[in-house]
């Protein structure tokens, strides 16, 4: 039975008494903005409702922490290393699971640019605390855990980072992740590291020797490999090098929208044919397509379509990458510090302040699948397409390993 309505701790009261975080205005859980609903009749939401409760409904990347509402503040915010966990917004987004890439990773209480490893162990401890003293989400280490949250009424939390380079050259770094809980971890983030090129290097040069070696590590441990934010050579060795299937957790299809941010065909195809997933991205200006140059969920719902029409439904699912705040104004204040992400579009397209119907995780998934509903899909590509496609991933980058 999904939930209504939080029943359990809050990060909020949590915070309150903590004379550091009073200056800081969070950012609302839900109705930031009007966003609306894809329009359903009566009919058709009844279906929606009754996909919802099938399950399983799985985020395959998401934030779903509360930001300042003044996003300037994030990078004060975030030197505290205690992001608020948007437990209301959750209780009402349909999901069973949820793909948490806490804070990408990008610890940045000690260091100005994140990614070190002391701060993203310190982000990481802190956010496990504060899961520690509710009774609503369950840390997901394997993938009984999803079917057990279902069953208690509570939502998986699959812990997630989006870049290996907190763990520098020292392999065992990731059996530490590991036993901290965390299951799925990209390659790189847009920037090259130890193991390979970022999305945004002039030079893709591949995975690197100890990137092959990290690859075999986190096959021998059951982590999910996520390549979305590495360069397509790179994307290309991994799966190779990989011997389980590995995912492109949120990206979208180069051929509607020529950004280094979106993935071409052949790199989708050995995605696909290695047995992997792609999820499709919504982070504004993202997914957009030469017919629809503002961002809305029927721009994003065109790279899906696409996909699905290039490697087949078996192989495409969602993340959204949203979370509880102004996902524009987080971007606009991490390009000041960080420079562009290297997905610009190489043409005109308007810009918007948030994406319509796909502005947190609260209402994503719900309007994704009343988008499909809407378009005919059957029932059966729908499970898929919302989790059972990630959940068949995951049974296989997670299954215990014989070579130790």
């Amino acid at each position: 039975m999904k939930p209504t309505a939080y029943r359990g701790y809050r990060s909020y009261q949590y915070l309150e008494p903590h004379r550091d975080y009073r200056v800081f205005d969070l950012a609302p859980e839900l109705d930031r903005v009007p966003s609306r609903a894809v329009v359903t009749t009566e009919e058709q939401e009844a279906r929606v409702e009754r996909l919802l409760q099938r399950g399983p409904v799985i985020s395959f990347h998401d934030h779903p922490t509360v930001i300042p509402a003044d996003a300037a503040q994030l990078f004060e915010y975030r030197r505290h290393g205690r992001d608020v966990t948007g437990y209301l917004g959750l209780s009402r987004s349909g999901l069973d699971a949820v793909f948490d890439n806490l804070a990408d990773g990008e610890g940045q209480i000690t260091s100005l640019t994140g990614w070190k490893w002391d701060d993203t162990v310190y982000d990481l401890g802190m956010r496990l605390c504060d899961l520690a003293h509710q009774d609503y989400l369950r840390v997901v280490h394997r993938v009984a855990d999803v079917d057990a949250a279902r069953a208690a009424g509570q939502l998986g939390v699959i812990l997630a980072l989006e870049s290996a380079a907190p763990i520098e050259n020292e392999l065992d770094r990731l059996d530490i992740l590991y036993g901290f809980g965390v299951r799925a971890v990209g390659v790189t983030y847009s920037e090259a590291n130890q193991l390979g090129s970022g999305l945004a290097e002039a030079t893709d040069a591949g995975l690197t020797r100890f990137g092959r070696k990290a690859v075999r590590r986190m096959n021998q441990l059951g982590i999910l490999i996520d390549c979305s934010h590495a360069g397509d050579r790179t994307t290309l060795d991994t799966i190779e090098a990989s011997t389980r299937p590995v995912s492109i957790s949120h990206a979208g299809a180069r051929a509607l929208w020529p950004t280094a941010r979106m993935k071409p065909d052949d790199v989708l195809r050995a995605l696909a044919q290695g047995g992997g997933v792609i999820g499709i991205e919504a982070a504004p200006h993202t997914t957009l397509t030469r017919q629809h140059r503002r961002h809305t969920i029927d721009a994003f719902m065109a790279h899906f379509e696409y996909c699905v029409e290039l490697v087949g439904i078996d192989h495409v699912a969602f993340g959204p990458d949203t979370l509880f705040g102004d996902h524009v104004g987080l971007h606009r204040v991490m390009a000041e510090r960080f420079g562009p992400f290297g997905s610009e579009p190489p043409e005109p397209f308007e810009r918007v302040e948030w994406v319509d119907g796909l502005e947190s995780p609260a209402e994503a998934l719900p309007n994704i699948m009343r988008w499909l509903v809407v378009h005919g899909y059957d029932d059966d590509a729908i499970a898929k397409a919302v989790g059972g496609n990630v959940l068949r991933l995951l049974r296989a980058a997670w299954a215990p390993s014989e070579a130790g």
